[in-house]
């Protein structure tokens, strides 16, 4: 039996149960050895096929021949001020770039996904914007960056947020099969994988329709259409009204709080009025809301002063929804919120 060249051109992990068996079975290998491989991969995360232990060295030589194992590879990394935020950058199959981050704390171990190579909403603070689209990642490209970072992390990994480069939902297919892989395969819980939407209602109302739970993270970061739209062009198709009708719509089916996150800009977005204004649309709505300051790129926009920011989350105080201050951890090698772009 030949394998053929399409099934060469990827990596084992992304392969269908059936190729990966064809391709042991083109090797004289018995069918008990994807499970190895399996194990190998998902419960023990080795970084290639020679840390397969239990194989024999003449098998390891011919399946490096056949495919690599993941379909990423480490380039660069970088670690911040704190010793504890990591960022690294891997390069897909074809050639393109993603950033994922490690967070971790002392009540939690969090990593920073990304679901696209880029990004085509163009919002106008986000680094990653400056790329342009390049490619979905699938599901084994989104899996392969948990992998990674749980090799290099000394404690185990308890949350996912699909917070890296691109939009999760313009990927939509491939992000929900991995969220739910992830959830199996790392035994976490679906309220411990974070998705985040720069507000596609569309696919926030279809998520709801299939009834998966996992946690959901919306961009507001506006509180007027015509504020939103300068900043954020998805805007003029998905205006705020929808945007808010849609996680109306969440709540009802699947009975889990929306967390909004609204990026503080300063001088626009960042007034009393502003905050006012936004929670006039979440008043009615179970959820929280995470305030970021801006982390600053080489950009027009810059963050508040910390009066400002005072100001702003004072005048938030007595609505029915919890507020938090969210400052963004590896802000120093440019890992923080919106700063991926890229830069080792």
């Amino acid at each position: 039996m030949k394998v053929s060249s399409s099934i060469n051109k990827k990596s084992f992990i992304e392969l269908s149960e059936k190729d990966q068996i064809d391709i042991l079975s083109n090797l004289n290998e018995k069918k008990f050895r994807l499970s190895q491989i399996n194990n190998w991969v998902f419960k023990n995360h080795v970084s290639n096929w020679k840390e397969m232990k239990n194989f024999p060295l003449s098998l390891i030589e011919k399946l490096e021949k056949t495919n690599s194992l993941y379909p990423l590879k480490i380039i660069a990394n970088s670690k911040a001020d704190d010793n504890m935020t990591q960022k690294f950058i891997m390069q897909t199959m074809k050639g393109n770039k993603i950033e994922s981050v490690l967070m971790p704390t002392k009540k939690r171990n969090t990593v920073c996904i990304s679901s696209q190579s880029g990004c085509v909403l163009d919002c106008k603070f986000c680094a990653t914007a400056s790329l342009g689209f390049l490619q979905n990642l699938n599901e084994a490209e989104i899996i392969s960056q948990i992998i990674y970072l749980q090799k290099i992390s000394n404690k185990r990994i308890s949350n996912v947020v699909f917070m890296g480069m691109g939009e999760p939902f313009l990927n939509y297919k491939n992000v929900i099969e991995a969220a739910c892989r992830i959830k199996d395969i790392f035994n976490i819980g679906s309220r411990k994988i974070t998705i985040s939407t720069a507000g596609i209602a569309s696919k926030i109302r279809q998520i709801a329709d299939d009834n998966h739970k996992f946690k959901l993270a919306i961009s507001m970061n506006a509180s007027t259409n015509e504020i939103r739209k300068k900043i954020m062009p998805i805007t003029e198709k998905y205006p705020i009204q929808d945007l808010i009708s849609s996680a109306h719509y969440y709540y009802k089916k699947i009975k889990r709080f929306i967390t909004f996150e609204y990026v503080l800009l300063k001088d626009i977005n960042d007034s009393v009025d502003d905050a006012i204004r936004l929670a006039s649309h979440l008043r009615f709505l179970p959820c929280k809301l995470n305030i970021i300051p801006y982390n600053e790129i080489d950009g027009a926009y810059k963050r508040p002063s910390n009066q400002v920011i005072n100001d702003f989350v004072n005048a938030l105080d007595g609505y029915p929804f919890n507020v938090t201050v969210r400052w963004s951890k590896g802000i120093s090698i440019e890992a923080g919120c919106g700063q991926l772009a890229l830069k080792a």
